[in-house]
């Protein structure tokens, strides 16, 4: 009986570990949305993620190297907006001076 429930929630926290990475999380961020969202304690989490990666080796491999790729885009989107809203504030700023 109690290995059957172990069995249940190894797979329920299994499912929940792929739904988390349909939304591209880390495994931190995976532990502590589901220690938040349904009570499992992040060294539940953990394990299974480890275990996962342990079978799925190639798969991780690749998704932690996308997740890699994609943070380092969002740096260079997040900079380019900022040098952007930096230069409009520049130029509205030397805007302002010619009309005085």
């Amino acid at each position: 009986m109690v290995v059957t429930c172990m069995i249940i929630m190894i797979n329920q926290v299994h499912h929940l570990i792929e739904e988390c990475i349909i939304f591209n999380m880390s495994k931190e961020e995976c532990m502590e949305a589901l220690s938040k969202h349904a009570n499992i304690k992040p060294v539940i989490t953990s394990t299974v993620w480890k275990e996962l990666e342990k079978e799925n080796k190639e798969f991780f491999e690749a998704y932690t190297k996308n997740r890699e790729t994609r943070a380092s885009e969002m740096e260079i989107t997040k900079q380019r907006i900022e040098k952007m809203l930096f230069d409009l504030s520049q130029k509205d700023s030397s805007d302002d001076d010619d009309q005085k």
